[in-house]
């Protein structure tokens, strides 16, 4: 069975981001459905994956990482209003039975994802 996990590092300090909340949303056409809140731990990563095994189907999803939460919490952030708040990736999953892995890499003015293993 497939299954989705995540994590976030901050590579302006080069450090997991502890702290840094992330929903996850099904989404279909305009429709979003909330399915999970988690935070991230002391490794930047969720303690279990953020869609797990026999809850895993095929769609489109989209994680939304509470990035100036985060910025503000660890003395990183700028002026108001941030220029990185709330990152949304929004990403499909096709093969039932892998596990896909959607990391953040976030800095206080960029971010990059992909997809991991």
């Amino acid at each position: 069975m497939g299954y989705l996990t995540t994590h976030v590092l901050d590579t302006a300090k080069g450090v997991p981001a502890e702290g840094l909340k992330i929903l996850l949303y099904r989404v279909s056409g305009n429709s979003h459905r909330k399915l999970v809140e988690m935070i991230t731990n002391a490794d930047g990563r969720t303690d279990a994956p953020i869609l797990p095994e026999g809850k895993f189907q095929p769609g489109s999803y989209e994680l939304i990482f509470f990035a100036g939460d985060y910025l503000r919490a660890s003395g990183q952030a700028g002026e108001e209003p941030l220029f990185l708040d709330q990152v949304p990736i929004r990403f499909g999953m096709s093969d039932p039975d892998a596990h896909y892995h959607v990391p953040l890499l976030l800095s206080p003015y960029g971010y990059s994802t992909y997809r991991g293993s």
